[in-house]
């Protein structure tokens, strides 16, 4: 028996409407809160949409569930971020058109300086999805001097470096004392060659990519022991006839098998005494939460990962897995 003390989930897309009625209960089921991405249509961009959302979610996820809310990054006055900073994590920035529901997002990044100034002075946190235009494997590797700029123009700014995957964007992390990043299930597990090494895949793609294996090696190392990184799933569920067709959709659904998985992976790497910090522990500390008590128990069972969750394929549907998760 494997026990987890308030499980965080620190990066998840719960979507709208009857695909948040379908897949937030998977994240409530097996975590005491999660960090909600605002990249809906129209993208939460105001304080009576942010309390809004969260109702939505609470009504679908039940009150043992907390959702950790996010503004989507623009310009706001410090009013607008004074008012909103008791009911939000921090402001998630998309460059514009890197991902899902990112046109709205920031095309200039001189244009986030001003915002970025007040949010260092209200101790607000800023998450990015940390690409940039480019060929789509140096996507990561050409924004991350903007993060490191950042990170020296903004001190007292702690930034996160969102779902992180490259050796690159691991190494930066040593470089300034405020980045901080989240790291997936997928990007552990996977590398490009399983997306396209054969036919191709569609439910393992997600932006951003998979890389190579030495830069896999390199998320694994930070999650068994660097001190600011920790989990964030990124699970982002997409019907299957978006991702089975032209055009296919970057998502990846994992919350089903999140907690079951990371055990398996920590298992193998012989290290299940350090999943605890990479799923709560950490990230408690970088933005000094207390979440809910809340015990998650695994057992070491097989079991076989559904095909489908409705219209929705996740993540290892029809494997095995060695750990599950007690109702």
């Amino acid at each position: 028996m494997l026990i987890l003390h308030s499980p965080l989930d620190m990066h998840v897309h719960l979507r709208q409407g009857d695909m948040l009625a379908l897949v937030a209960p998977h994240t409530a089921r097996d975590f005491a809160a999660a960090v909600v991405m605002p990249n809906l249509t129209p993208p939460v961009t105001s304080l009576p949409q942010v309390l809004a959302y969260r109702e939505e979610i609470l009504r679908v996820a039940g009150e043992s569930f907390s959702p950790l809310m996010t503004l989507f990054f623009k310009s706001y006055s410090r009013a607008e971020l004074l008012a909103a900073r008791p009911h939000i994590i921090g402001l998630k920035l998309y460059p514009a058109g890197m991902t899902t529901n990112s046109e709205a997002g920031l095309a200039d990044m001189r244009q986030a300086h001003e915002t970025l100034a007040i949010m260092e002075e209200l101790d607000i946190p800023l998450l990015i999805h940390g690409e940039g235009c480019g060929f789509v494997m140096d996507r990561e590797a050409v924004f991350l001097p903007v993060v490191a700029e950042w990170a020296r123009s903004f001190p007292r700014l702690r930034i996160v470096l969102e779902h992180v995957t490259t050796c690159a964007g691991v190494e930066l992390l040593d470089r300034f004392d405020n980045l901080f990043a989240t790291v997936t299930l997928h990007h552990l597990l996977i590398t490009l060659d399983d997306v396209l090494g054969g036919l191709m895949r569609p439910h393992l793609f997600c932006k951003p990519v998979a890389k190579r294996p030495e830069d896999r090696d390199a998320l694994r190392q930070a999650a068994l022991h660097h001190p600011r990184a920790f989990f964030g799933s990124d699970t982002a569920p997409h019907p299957i006839t978006a991702k089975e067709a032209p055009g296919c959709a970057a998502g990846i659904f994992s919350a089903p098998v999140a907690l079951p998985a990371l055990a398996g992976l920590f298992e193998e790497l012989d290290a299940l005494d350090l999943l605890q910090a990479f799923v709560s522990d950490r990230a408690c500390a970088t933005y000094g939460l207390t979440p809910m008590a809340r015990e998650v128990r695994l057992e070491r069972r097989a079991w076989t990962v559904p095909e489908r969750f409705g219209s929705v394929v996740p993540y290892l549907a029809g494997q095995t897995l060695t750990w599950r998760v007690v109702d």
